[in-house]
């Protein structure tokens, strides 16, 4: 922990630039436009689609960041779970993957060593290929993956079209930027590191093989930007999502270290990005930060026809006990997300 965790200022997707101001700059990048490019970043979706044939479209995405778990094989693990997840939040398969490094220079290439290899065994059980990648030195260590997907372009499962009725559902539980605050601290116990550590480490492509054949609307991950923004942007401004905070997965301790306030700087800076957006007045502080909280590796947020979200839920609980049925899909009221 001395020279690999404690080297770095925040980890995991905590890390992340904040929404608003990335919005921002985005939309005033110069622009082309491409009828080929059947999704790119101007709907905030979780990778790019790119249209090769007409039964073939190439799914890109990219991830890293910098540690947030002491062991560099368990934090290659995450990185890479973290980083494949996109491509499973667009109904994909995975192809391949590049390996994208920056490392110390004076830090033990034995911790890198295993970086790596957490981050192959990941790829291999995505059923995708390492095929290369690049490497610099930096003062922080970070890793994470380029990847690359393929889908059916009849197939792809946008983050923002949910229909009125849907059910939503959530597949993994809330709190790792919580949990993983207590632990810098020193304040976390065991049994909630493992099992935030278990929750990031596993691949969202055991839920997402159950999407088929069920009429899923819209589809997200829950990462840096916590489950409220991504809840947002899932809305878009035809619809609003109801959530039922009783029905929301937590991580054991999440809730207990969010009543002592063991907030993240990313959770906060998640807050200030929908002031004015949601009324969350009648939510207790500690739910409150749980749904703002950054979820590294987190779970998919999925809007589903309501006569198929039983079916869905059970079979996806099947290898994802923690997923829960959190709320519904309605028309458009004053606000993308009511919570109660």
């Amino acid at each position: 922990m001395e020279d690999f965790l404690s080297s770095c200022t925040s980890g995991g997707c905590g890390a992340k630039i904040e929404p608003d101001a990335l919005n921002r700059y985005l939309a005033a990048l110069p622009h082309k436009s491409d009828p080929d490019l059947l999704v790119g970043y101007d709907t905030t979706d979780d990778a790019a689609v790119y249209k090769i044939d007409e039964q073939t479209a190439l799914i890109s995405t990219m991830d890293f960041f910098s540690p947030m778990v002491e062991d560099p094989y368990t934090f290659g693990k995450i990185a890479a779970a973290n980083a494949l997840s996109d491509v499973y939040a667009m109904g994909g398969t995975v192809l391949f993957a590049l390996n994208m490094v920056c490392f110390p220079q004076k830090m033990d290439k034995a911790k890198l060593a295993e970086i790596l290899r957490g981050g192959s065994e990941k790829i291999i059980e995505a059923g995708g290929v390492l095929a290369g990648g690049h490497s610099i030195y930096d003062h922080e260590p970070k890793y994470g993956l380029a990847v690359t997907g393929k889908i059916d372009p009849k197939n792809i499962i946008l983050n923002n079209t949910p229909e009125t009725g849907d059910a939503l559902i959530l597949t993994k539980a809330l709190g790792v930027g919580l949990v993983m605050s207590a632990l810098r601290g020193e304040m976390a116990d065991k049994e909630s590191v493992q099992a935030a550590t278990d929750s990031m480490e596993r691949l969202n492509k055991y839920a997402a093989e159950k999407l088929a054949g069920h009429a899923v609307h819209a589809c997200t991950d829950v990462t840096g930007f916590g489950l409220l923004i991504h809840a947002m942007e899932m809305a878009g401004k035809k619809h609003t999502l109801v959530i039922d905070t009783e029905q929301l997965p937590l991580l054991p301790k999440a809730y207990d270290y969010a009543k002592e306030y063991l907030f993240t700087a990313a959770g906060e800076r998640n807050r200030e990005a929908v002031q004015g957006e949601i009324d969350l007045d009648a939510i207790e502080p500690a739910m409150q930060e749980i749904m703002f909280d950054p979820q590294t590796s987190g779970g998919l947020l999925i809007s589903v026809a309501a006569e198929d979200a039983e079916q869905l839920l059970e079979e996806i609980q099947k290898d994802d006990p923690a997923a829960r049925m959190i709320g519904m899909v309605v028309d458009r009221e004053s606000q993308a997300i009511q919570v109660f």
